[in-house]
């Protein structure tokens, strides 16, 4: 069961969305892992972020993909990478991440409402 929060609280967290620029594998991960780049429009610029995307992902296909990030949570150091937004996503039944993302196009640093 998830705690219940308030809405100044869902207002803190700022979920925009990026299209990925480029990709790199990331074979110093302890798990299977992708870096990429993306790029949150003008406001905000290109990120790096790391993410367990190697079971539904290649990194030929996200290239150019509109994905969603939490951009205000302080980087974090992940290996020798460090990793500046948190791409979201959802595990399947098989334990495999999918990208959480928008069903149409919407400008890059467009943020969740």
């Amino acid at each position: 069961m998830s705690q219940t929060i308030s809405w100044d609280d869902f207002e803190k967290v700022d979920i925009r969305t990026g299209t990925i620029i480029a990709t790199e594998p990331f074979p110093e991960a302890r798990k299977p892992a992708f870096k990429m780049r993306i790029d949150f429009g003008p406001e905000i610029g290109e990120k790096k972020s790391s993410a367990q995307i190697t079971g539904h992902y290649t990194l030929e296909e996200l290239v150019g993909r509109q994905v969603m990030a939490v951009v205000n949570f302080p980087p974090r150091q992940i290996g020798p990478f460090m990793s500046e937004v948190l791409t979201l996503g959802f595990m399947d039944d098989q334990g495999a991440v999918v990208l959480a993302s928008v069903d149409k196009a919407v400008p890059n640093g467009a943020r969740l409402m």
